[in-house]
């Protein structure tokens, strides 16, 4: 049985935090392809510290052939991002900091409901995208955002992004992620899709660890 799922018309895709949900990779939104994985990145308190502000700056989509430009705050001021339970499915909103933060070269930092246009490409295609943050999360022990697509992507979905400082003191960089193909090449041949998205998790990894390589 596939999960429920809300509209939210600011994205192209109607399973809005399905990536939150435990079973996605057994259950992913209809015609998806999931994928997941984590990297242990270091340990303490100060590698979580710094992986977090890394993260937050948007570094995963600034590395290599990535970019992004025309970051955008919500245009609704108060939005303070969707909240979800442990199944995915949308509960109160997020709770964050009032205050905007900026990367050092003037980036705003990532914010629930802002927007951004990625540009680059992936394995020989295009990335490019228009994007919004659908949720973020700083927690003790956990800091992140869910990334959805509004438009011009060969496919169609949903990213989460995360750093855990787990219990036993290590760090982890966490990925998940669900991709609809809409470009014709993608929906006939499913295996792009996974290449696609294994040469981004890639990159990803590079910038929040450039010193983990493999």
């Amino acid at each position: 049985m596939r999960r429920q799922s809300f509209t939210d018309d600011t994205v192209d895709y109607a399973a809005v935090g399905a990536t939150q949900a435990h079973d996605l990779m057994q259950y992913p939104p209809e015609h998806s392809v999931p994928a997941e994985d984590s990297w242990r990145i270091g340990s303490g308190e100060e590698r979580f510290a710094a992986a977090g502000e890394l993260l937050l700056s948007w570094a995963p989509l600034r590395t290599g052939e990535l970019s992004i430009t025309d970051v955008r705050p919500a245009a609704n001021a108060g939005y303070s991002g969707v909240g979800f339970d442990a199944d995915g499915a949308p509960v109160a909103p997020s709770s964050l900091e009032a205050e905007q933060r900026f990367a050092a070269d003037g980036t705003p930092f990532v914010s629930p409901g802002a927007g951004v246009r990625l540009h680059g490409k992936v394995d020989g295609h295009r990335a490019d995208a228009e994007l919004r943050v659908i949720s973020v999360f700083e927690e003790p022990r956990r800091v992140g955002f869910i990334l959805g697509t509004v438009g011009h992507s060969i496919v169609s979905g949903e990213e989460l992004f995360a750093v855990e400082w787990r219990d036993n003191d290590e760090v982890w960089f966490v990925v998940r992620a669900f991709d609809r193909p809409t470009a014709p090449s993608y929906r006939l041949f499913t295996s792009r899709v996974r290449r696609r998205r294994k040469a981004l998790f890639a990159r990803y990894l590079r910038a929040i660890s450039p010193l983990y390589s493999s």
